[in-house]
């Protein structure tokens, strides 16, 4: 698939993963729209990169529906990132005195990483099939973004887990749903990654994570996800797999 000139959705385009992701589909040629809810970051990447911004809520079909309608308008809609971020409830699934785990929190983790994320995928895809289809039959690509918290969830980490083990789950059947339209879906199970949000935090996380990585010793960096996504929208024989990206880490039961 061919990057320059094409049109690029990337939900959560505004944060760590998703701001390295729009910086370097935009230096290969991109025309991209940032999906977002931090309004004060995706405004100032529209005034430096000269992209568009779209606030979006991913789990709202209004919203990205209107994100996608911008990037159809900016030219053919090839590609779609969402690596968008949100609230996750988190606890043993019962904890020390005795309490089950919030019913209310799972549901709100499962409706900001799992439900958001088919939202996006469906409205992106079908957006794509609005396209011509290229002289080798692709009309696009859409990645999503897992975690290795789907294979190897800690203690805690249940909502979370179920969540991003969704996202890896629909990974090869929305493959095989959209292969007739010539849609490709890769997924990126991130490890430990330092990312901006962190902030002050990010030293402790590093000092703690780097040397639970086999190789490098290290926590991630945002452009090494962005990275593996530019070449995933490239690489047309990449589909319906999702790919780890954590130097070998497996997380610990806690």
């Amino acid at each position: 698939m061919l990057v320059s000139g094409s049109s690029a959705l990337v939900v959560g385009g505004a944060g760590g993963l998703g701001e390295a992701t729009v910086r370097r589909l935009h230096a290969g040629g991109a025309r991209v729209v940032v999906a977002d809810l931090a309004d004060d970051k995706g405004k100032a990447l529209e005034t430096e990169l000269g992209v568009r911004y779209v606030r979006t809520d991913a789990t709202d079909e209004a919203d990205v529906r209107a994100a996608v309608e911008a990037a159809e308008d900016l030219g053919p809609l090839r590609i779609s990132v969402d690596a968008h971020g949100g609230p996750a409830a988190g606890g043993r699934l019962v904890g020390k005195d005795g309490s089950p785990l919030d019913l209310a929190g799972f549901r709100t983790t499962v409706d900001v990483y799992l439900t958001g994320v088919f939202n996006v995928m469906r409205l992106a895809a079908a957006g794509m099939a609005r396209q011509e289809p290229t002289a080798d039959g692709h009309r696009g690509v859409i990645v999503n973004t897992a975690s290795i918290a789907a294979y190897e969830g800690q203690i805690g980490q249940l909502p979370y887990a179920a969540a991003k083990g969704g996202v890896v789950s629909m990974t090869l059947v929305a493959a095989r749903d959209l292969a007739p339209l010539g849609i490709r879906v890769v997924t990126i199970a991130p490890g430990t990654f330092l990312t901006p949000a962190y902030g002050k935090a990010g030293e402790q996380l590093e000092a703690y994570w780097g040397p639970q990585v086999p190789h490098p010793k290290r926590m991630g960096r945002s452009p090494e996800y962005a990275e593996l996504a530019y070449h995933i929208v490239e690489n047309d024989y990449l589909n319906g797999e999702v790919i780890r990206l954590d130097g070998a880490l497996r997380f610990p039961p806690k």
